[in-house]
């Protein structure tokens, strides 16, 4: 297929799209490269240099990729910074997705892959959480994200826009060719590797009193293979109706138990330091996949905290600069 991919040069977005060349498709990305690295994506993939609000070029990008399905990963994605500018958050991640439907309906594109987010759930009643879950987000991030699967509910009802929504837990580790890469960086892994790696004194831990067995967060890891593995099977699901599934591995870890691990796999001293805890945390999220595992057949290949650490850990390695 000819796939259309938004946000295709950062960092889940570059494993995609080595994903989906590997496969035999033709890729198209659109990216503005704020978050992205031109140097992530594969000499394969045709790469367009644009934004989602500017509606016009995103509307010539699409029709002339002659694309038969759009990925949609671009995104502004921090929690925190969500909360004290909700505004980048709703333009971003609302308005511009807008914009992208619209440009699929005047190019005759009818199908979606949307990268969704654990945060539309806020603070969960029961653990794992499922899709029947009530949604109750905690922060703009989570609530822009949550706004569009509305969006989208009601573009399929009207116009027979097929779409799949992934709701994503945490996304961590490395392709062999692609890993994290952000300026600021704001996810727990690297963060705790680039201790180890002797480019910062210490890790911070954000809130050490939760009601969790160490106090400390717990999240569901999920490998950035395995996330990209479920966006190809998505793309052959929307033939009869649209669906939403969690992608996470149905086991947490806590941020004490990262930073041990990491030690553990990286031989190196990892020095903490407590913080105060970031606004719109839940203390737990932990996933049920149950539903695409029978739906789909998806298969995490790579669902333990070592081997996730790992694979962040040889790609930072082999990129000490990035890229």
């Amino acid at each position: 297929m000819k796939i259309f991919v938004t946000g295709g040069a950062g960092y889940i977005g570059s494993v995609v799209v080595e994903r989906l060349i590997v496969s035999g498709h033709e890729v198209t990305v659109y990216d503005n490269l704020t978050k992205g690295h031109r140097q992530a994506l594969l000499p394969e993939a045709r790469l367009i240099i644009g934004d989602l609000l500017d509606k016009p070029a995103l509307t010539e990008a699409l029709s002339q990729s002659g694309s038969e399905a759009v990925i949609h990963l671009a995104a502004a994605s921090l929690v925190a910074e969500s909360i004290v500018s909700p505004h980048i958050y709703f333009q971003n991640n609302l308005i511009g997705s807008l914009n992208l439907v619209e440009a699929m309906r005047e190019a005759g594109v009818g199908r979606l892959v949307f990268s969704s987010t654990a945060a539309v759930y806020g603070r969960p009643e029961t653990i794992p959480i499922t899709e029947e879950a009530p949604t109750r987000p905690t922060n703009p991030y989570g609530e822009s994200k949550l706004a569009f699967e509305k969006i989208l509910r009601w573009y399929d009802e009207a116009y027979g826009l097929r779409y799949v929504s992934l709701r994503y837990f945490n996304a961590a580790g490395a392709s062999e060719l692609h890993g994290e890469d952000h300026q600021p960086e704001s996810h727990l892994i690297p963060n705790v590797l680039r201790v180890a790696a002797g480019e910062a004194p210490h890790v911070d831990v954000f809130g050490e009193d939760y009601d969790t067995p160490d106090g400390t967060c717990i999240r569901d890891y999920i490998h950035v293979s395995d996330l990209a593995e479920a966006h190809i099977l998505a793309l052959g699901a929307m033939e009869r109706e649209s669906r939403i599934y969690n992608l996470g591995y149905g086991s947490g870890y806590s941020v004490a138990e990262v930073i041990e691990m990491a030690r553990q796999v990286t031989g190196c001293r990892i020095s903490t330091e407590a913080a105060p805890r970031r606004p719109g945390d839940p203390p737990v999220l932990i996933a049920s996949s149950d539903r695409i595992m029978s739906d789909l057949g998806w298969q995490p290949r790579q669902s333990e905290l070592d081997q996730i650490i790992e694979s962040a850990w040889r790609w930072r390695m082999s990129h000490p600069q990035g890229y």
